[in-house]
């Protein structure tokens, strides 16, 4: 028998009963009943209750026990009485009677409690991380992550898919967010970067020959960070296709993503139509191009209805070019109450509020509609607003004017949070979308440069002729895809051809020189033969988290960062000794005070 056990802690049942056998594992909750002792014996694999009683050998070392010490004990298996039985774990049915016990491993008194779920600091609990991943919550969504990993690494070798592994270490490229440099011993004075992705490299893999490739890759991005974005490193199903048009790749990771979430989504539907949803439009109808397709609220332009009416804020924005006023429709939402609080909620997310109006039926029979927008704009101007949303007595519409872009991120979350308010939005669904038609370019509002706003490696739609004209007004072949308001996906049909890529980077500020400088084993790859090709990378921390059922990413991520990118449990970022910087030649600056 091995020296601590024969069974794990979720192993035993009926059939058992009557061996003897051997359990390790850590105490997780102690019970004692008069003369009678009780243990929850806990492992990776389950919990069995193991008891004693006076005339044990054992009896006496079991009362010293506390939680969390790792005990492994010897005792024989016992059918529980029937009003005993507990249906929610696997051993329910037992129960082993110890007769030998060996402590294998103290604990000191906990700094939070194992046993239970309690709402503890977040500082804490991942200062103390190896005890967080011991409570219930925590350990299975490890557990879902593991095996998210291995279905989407078999779904992709099924469809025809070959794993890559790309370097580590490598050079500094703008890909969107800030490079962690790693200073060269061999070539003072010269850095590494960490990967903010495998970009080049998996473009490089098809210039190579190589057909359909995928990773699943760690990626690190030295950003601010967010409830659903690690500040420092994450991982990504990366992915890259030859001789393939957009469409193909999203024929290509439809089955996969889609069969990964009906694997896992636990009991909760998984459309399967995913629209493709221009960007322009996204922005247009939900305020964002990661739109909750849950709530079915749609945004529409009611600039019209304000223009020279008697609501002197939004007729005078709209003499501004570039502005308008947008309506969020909400139907069963007509009651001031309601409307009041909408209005708070949009100036706690740093706007003046939002107007608005709600319509009732009055003692005549008559539509009424009341509020102080409609008081100013007078009864023709509200009716025509209630016909446009196609909305009745009872039901109201919010306003937000001015640049779309000042206001559209407010709107988006008020889009959601009124749907919540009101049920209408759909629970235990996911539907996904997929956003197409993404601008090249963008225009610095300051300086009023243009630069790339999303993958400086798409194709743009027309190719060189398109880079003739106006730079804003370039689409590439950019897409993202989109689930319950996330980003799940992000990726592009890429630029293969080095006249067109150089054009591309000149008309962001990037002169021919620089291009080469700054990628030139892409480019210089592209001069001998590279197929057309592209492909996305979706991001397996976020996917986990929805199948999780979490909005927090770091309870799906091991050893995660707290909020300030810092890890509370191995002390890092840690200063440098004086001999580990004399050997890399650098020289620490004091912070800025």
């Amino acid at each position: 028998m091995n020296p601590y056990r024969s069974h794990t802690c979720a192993d035993l049942n009926a059939a058992h009963v009557g061996q003897t056998v051997r359990l390790a594992g850590w105490v997780h909750r102690v019970r004692d009943h008069g003369g009678v002792l009780f243990i929850d014996l806990r492992d990776h694999y389950g919990i069995t209750q193991v008891l004693a009683d006076s005339d044990s050998p054992a009896f006496a070392e079991m009362e010293k026990l506390r939680s969390e010490w790792v005990i492994s004990v010897d005792g024989v298996v016992k059918a529980r009485a029937p009003e005993l039985l507990n249906a929610k774990i696997p051993t329910g049915e037992i129960e082993v009677y110890v007769r030998g016990l060996r402590v294998l491993g103290q604990a000191d008194e906990l700094p939070l409690p194992v046993f239970g779920e309690p709402d503890y600091p977040e500082e804490t609990r991942l200062t103390y991380r190896f005890l967080d991943l011991r409570r219930e919550t925590l350990h299975a969504n490890m557990m879902l992550r593991s095996k998210v990993v291995k279905a989407f690494r078999d779904r992709m070798w099924e469809a025809g898919f070959t794993e890559f592994q790309t370097p580590i270490i490598t050079a500094s490229s703008p890909e969107g967010a800030r490079d962690f440099l790693v200073p060269s011993r061999l070539h003072p004075g010269k850095f590494y970067a960490l990967p903010q992705a495998p970009q080049q490299f998996k473009q490089l893999i098809m210039v190579a020959g190589f057909d359909r490739y995928f990773q699943i890759a760690p990626c690190f991005r030295d950003e601010d960070p967010r409830a659903d974005r690690s500040p420092t490193d994450f991982y990504q199903l990366d992915v890259e296709m030859s001789f393939v048009e957009q469409e193909d790749v999203f024929a290509a990771m439809e089955p996969v993503i889609g069969g990964v979430f009906e694997q896992f989504a636990g009991g909760q539907r998984v459309v399967g139509e995913w629209p493709r949803i221009a960007y322009a439009e996204a922005l247009a109808k939900y305020g964002t191009d990661k739109p909750d397709l849950r709530c079915p609220l749609v945004m529409q332009d009611v600039s019209e209805h304000f223009r020279g009416s008697g609501f002197a804020i939004f007729a005078k924005l709209l003499e501004n070019e570039g502005t308008e006023i947008r309506a969020i429709p909400a139907p069963t939402g007509g009651s001031r109450k309601f409307c009041d609080r909408m209005n708070a909620f949009a100036q706690a997310q740093g706007l003046p509020g939002m107007g608005y109006i709600f319509w009732r039926q009055g003692d005549d029979g008559v539509m009424e509609a009341a509020g102080p927008l409609a008081k100013n704009i007078g009864p023709e101007r509200t009716e025509a607003i209630r016909q446009q949303l196609g909305l009745g007595a009872g039901d109201a519409a919010f306003f937000l004017g001015g640049r779309p872009e000042t206001f559209e991120p407010v709107a988006a979350k008020a889009r959601v949070e009124i749907g919540r308010e009101l049920n209408l939005s759909e629970t235990d669904i996911f539907r996904f979308a997929w956003i197409v038609d993404f601008p090249m370019y963008e225009k610095d509002p300051e300086t009023g440069a243009v630069d790339f706003s999303h993958n400086p490696f798409s194709m743009p739609q027309g190719g060189m002729e398109a880079l003739q004209g106006d730079p804003l007004a370039v689409k590439g072949y950019q897409y993202d895809l989109a689930c319950n308001g996330y980003e799940l996906l992000s990726g592009a049909i890429r630029n293969h051809k080095p006249e067109i890529m150089f054009k591309a980077f000149e008309l962001a500020g990037y002169g021919k020189d620089e291009v080469e400088k700054r990628f030139g084993g892409m480019v210089k790859a592209f001069r001998y033969g590279a197929p057309p090709h592209g492909g996305c990378a979706a991001g397996i921390d976020r996917i986990v988290m929805l199948l999780a059922g979490t909005t927090n990413i770091r309870e799906v991520i091991m050893f995660p960062m707290n909020q300030r990118a810092e890890d509370l449990m191995m002390n890092a970022p840690s200063e440098p000794s004086n001999e580990q910087l004399r050997e890399l030649r650098l020289r620490v600056l004091p912070p800025e005070k």
